[in-house]
């Protein structure tokens, strides 16, 4: 299961694992927090949407994301608290910020115990989210990390609101991760300095590394899905998706037992259910 702020957030760190996993038989559930209402328009053919305003946009990103799950082979989707409930905060130190709607402002025990009926509803074996800074401090970003992480242990407590269902604890946690490595790479390969807000985590930090390359192709059309948002024919994703190892994603374990070394030379884990079938885990 993972845990994404906006449309398009799943695709962008974590495309090619959904599409992986999905293509191998795993159940795959993509919960999003808000529908984006607060994004920038990045073509103009869509330029009547700044007019009609952020509830048109959100609708057109529901469509969007529809696509993007489509291309991934994933067909497990949940809107936090339900469609619409929390609204895109807009980027730090926006007036959007102090909307009453915005996710960065809801309130944590209603979030949280949202997060606990989907939790103890899907059963995961693992959860994947944003970290504590939110990838690169986005207010969402920061909120869905905070939410994901205060619901695990009352999804696992059979004394916190039993009518959500049968507790579940999570077997593993882990955070998207960017190489401090591939940050600087990508500010000299493709001319982007990306690291004041993206600075990246050292190799030691990071627990696996997946290979979805077979499935960079799922991934880009993914980001196609979602034109408002991503231009890929110019600027930073268009160059971005062109990058050799675009297919591989890496993550950080904050919860639950690494498994086995895979063979790269770092010994990260190859599978994110590594170590988890000894234990009597499912995909």
């Amino acid at each position: 299961m993972l845990v994404h702020a906006h449309p398009d957030d799943e695709a962008i760190p974590t495309g090619a694992t959904m599409a992986r996993y999905a293509a191998e038989g795993a159940s795959v559930c993509l919960v999003t927090c808000t529908r984006g209402e607060r994004g920038e328009i990045v073509t103009e053919k869509l330029a009547h949407l700044r007019e009609e305003g952020p509830e048109a946009l959100g609708r057109h990103r529901e469509g969007e994301l529809a696509a993007a799950l489509a291309e991934l082979g994933v067909h497990r989707h949940v809107w936090l608290g339900g469609l619409g409930r929390w609204w895109d905060s807009g980027m730090v130190g926006t007036p959007e910020n102090d909307d009453p709607r915005a996710f960065a402002r809801a309130d944590l025990s209603e979030a949280v115990r949202a997060m606990v009926e989907v939790l103890r509803r899907e059963r995961p074996t693992v959860v994947i989210s944003d970290d504590a800074n939110g990838s690169y401090g986005h207010p969402d970003h920061v909120q869905a990390h905070r939410v994901t992480m205060a619901a695990l242990d009352p999804a696992a407590d059979p004394g916190y609101a039993p009518e959500l269902g049968e507790p579940w604890q999570v077997p593993k946690v882990y955070w998207t991760a960017l190489r401090r490595e591939s940050v600087r790479r990508l500010a000299a390969t493709i001319g982007f300095d990306i690291e004041d807000d993206m600075p990246g985590v050292p190799d030691e930090m990071i627990a696996a590394e997946v290979d979805g390359r077979e499935y960079a192709a799922s991934k880009v059309a993914a980001l196609r899905a979602h034109y408002s948002q991503v231009d890929l024919e110019k600027g930073f994703f268009g160059k971005l998706s062109l990058l050799p190892d675009f297919g591989v994603e890496h993550f950080r374990l904050v919860r639950g037992e690494r498994g086995p070394a895979g063979e790269g030379e770092h010994g990260w884990e190859s599978d994110l259910f590594a170590g988890l079938a000894a234990n009597g885990s499912a995909r």
